[in-house]
């Protein structure tokens, strides 16, 4: 069998080097910032000069890891938990008023495992208006978790959660249903 071919990155030099601009700025003034009120606009600051698409009164903690903020966008009053894993190679999309929980991952991107050289594929995240993915969540590539859905602690979603929809486990399966307003 022959080997693969080496892992060649689609994404180019030029996001390589926002990626390290973005780690440096991250690790000296983004996450040693405390947990006080003033300085949830700080950080939204230093996400939208890094090109994050913020709506008002957005939180996202200082220990949130944001692999390309520029891939990220968050409604109004949306919020990003303490050491949630946001794995933006491709959109993450946060409606008005959604909560992602401490320890959440949300991965846009993987490998095509049909493919010898294991080619990178990416999807984005969609996140509904008032959903909430609790902690310990994955959330993988190309899933649309529909308004007011919750994912249970510990899910593993890899398909899509329509709205209303209380979903859990691994694979994520419908525990029950919200009534919405």
């Amino acid at each position: 069998m022959k080997p693969p071919a080496p892992y060649q990155n689609r994404l180019g030099m030029g996001n390589q080097c926002a990626r390290a601009l973005w780690g440096l700025v991250g690790a000296c003034l983004f996450r040693p910032t405390p947990r006080l009120p003033g300085f949830w606009a700080w950080r939204r600051l230093i996400l939208r000069l890094f090109g994050a698409k913020l709506g008002r009164g957005v939180k996202v903690y200082a220990s949130a890891r944001i692999w390309a903020p520029w891939n990220l966008e968050i409604g109004d009053h949306g919020v990003i938990g303490p050491w949630t894993d946001i794995y933006s190679v491709d959109r993450v999309v946060l409606g008005p008023g959604a909560w992602v929980s401490q320890y959440a991952f949300l991965c846009t991107a993987g490998h095509d495992v049909t493919d010898p050289a294991r080619a990178l594929t990416t999807a984005p995240i969609r996140i509904g208006a008032n959903a909430w993915v609790a902690a310990g969540v994955f959330v993988g590539p190309g899933v649309t978790v529909g308004e007011g859905a919750v994912l249970a602690a510990r899910a593993c979603v890899v398909r899509d959660v329509k709205a209303g929809q209380v979903v859990g486990g691994n694979p994520a399966r419908l525990l029950k249903r919200r009534r919405l307003r």
